[in-house]
Order: structure tokens, then C-alpha cells, then sequence
């Protein structure tokens, strides 16, 4: 399975940005699909996640009600939409598959494949 991350870029503070991730493979339907974001000089920390269905998803507190997360298994893809973005939402976000599709998982160990990053930078 290979991952490709897209839709990163610069904003000011207060933007909206949406990121995508493009899954290989048939069995994208029934992965967990989730976003991560490494700040500089910081760990790895989980932003969000969904389903395989679509139907749960899990954010963290710290972007609950501002970033909103969707997928389209038709089309093997998984969207993260950001708004209201902060300084502090500054990363490069990943997206991950948890191919035996655990519900919404929130540890990055419980991810099997991983996209390449694409970097966030929020300008004050």
C-alpha cells in the first residue's frame, strides 16, 4: 500500500487548508485511516481519525470543532479539512493505515503504512 500526501502549503493565521491522502489498493475500504503532524523538535502526535466505513472518527482536543476529516472509498481517498488554523497547527502532517482497521485508532504503532508528509506552516 502506498500513500501520497497532498495539499500542504503556507497560510496566515485563521486560513483554511486541505490536505489529501491517495491510497493504492483494494483493500483501502477497509482500512482505519488516520492523520499525524510532527512540529519541529517535537514527537509525532495524532491529530485525527476515521473509520473504515466513515462512520467514527476521533480528533484531538486540540483540533476538535476546526479540522474535519472525511474519506470517499470509492476513490481511495481521505481529506482533512483545516480551518481556523493556528501558529501552532505549524507540521508536517502525515497520513497512516491501520490495515486491520481498528476502529479510530490514535497510536501511530497501531498504523501499518505511512505517506511521505506534507508541510503545514501557519504564519501569525
Amino acid at each position: 500500500v502506498q500513500l501520497q500526501a497532498s495539499g500542504g502549503g503556507l497560510v496566515q493565521a485563521g486560513g483554511s487548508l486541505r490536505l489529501s491522502c491517495a491510497a493504492s489498493g483494494r483493500a483501502f475500504s477497509s482500512y482505519t485511516m488516520g492523520w499525524f503532524r510532527q512540529a519541529p523538535g517535537k514527537e509525532r502526535e495524532f491529530v485525527v481519525a476515521i473509520s473504515w466505513s466513515g462512520g467514527s472518527t476521533r480528533y484531538a482536543d486540540s483540533v476538535k470543532g476546526r479540522f474535519t476529516i472525511s474519506r470517499d472509498n470509492a476513490k481511495n481517498t481521505v481529506v482533512l479539512q483545516m480551518n481556523s488554523l493556528k501558529p501552532e497547527d505549524t507540521a508536517v502532517y502525515y497520513c497512516a493505515a491501520d490495515r486491520m482497521g481498528r476502529g479510530t485508532a490514535a497510536v501511530a504503532d497501531e498504523y501499518d503504512y505511512w505517506g511521505q508528509g506534507t508541510l503545514v506552516t501557519v504564519s501569525s
